[in-house]
């Protein structure tokens, strides 16, 4: 089936926890609230992997970091949990913002780089494409390392056979 990720309407007709985020992003306008960062939400929730902990990760595209850090705080500084800070292990380096709206931790991860071209929506629409061609068992498989506490592109990797990087060697299969 394909999915359309940059736009929320697909998880109004998903699983209960897709519909849950559906509704929480809609009712607090979170989306709109970064539409001029260009926000995706990325991870394991829009493609059906997720776990009881798992968070809805949205990414932007920021030009400026000093004006986006300023806009998180004014739009979920106010949020219970609101954290802050700069990531500097990735290139390049990016501001990201954790807070909890009506049960779910929200990271938004703002980089000077298209949302299109991040790591992590490429990776998601890697694991995606997977995920419809392997089927029901393999993506039982991804959940059950993720509840065993790997992290999503580790476990395809694993599951995959790729040697390396996995985030690397998953997006070799674009």
């Amino acid at each position: 089936m394909d999915i359309n990720f940059e736009k929320l309407d697909y998880l109004k007709n998903g699983n209960p926890k897709q519909q849950q985020a559906y509704r929480v992003l809609s009712q607090n306008k979170v989306l709109e609230q970064l539409n001029e960062f260009d926000p995706l939400l990325v991870g394991t929730i829009p493609i059906n992997i997720d776990i009881e902990e798992s968070d809805l990760d949205i990414i932007c595209c920021c030009t400026n970091k000093t004006h986006f850090r300023q806009h998180i705080i004014n739009a979920f500084g106010g949020f219970p949990g609101f954290e802050l800070w700069e990531n500097t292990t990735v290139e390049p380096p990016a501001v990201v913002a954790n807070f909890r709206i009506n049960g779910f931790v929200l990271e938004v991860f703002g980089q000077n780089r298209p949302s299109r071209q991040q790591n992590a929506y490429r990776h998601m629409l890697v694991e995606h494409k997977i995920l419809l061609e392997r089927g029901k068992d393999f993506r039982e498989s991804i959940i059950d390392l993720k509840r065993q506490g790997y992290k999503t592109e580790p476990a395809f990797a694993l599951q995959l056979g790729l040697k390396g990087n996995p985030f690397e060697a998953l997006l070799e299969l674009e």
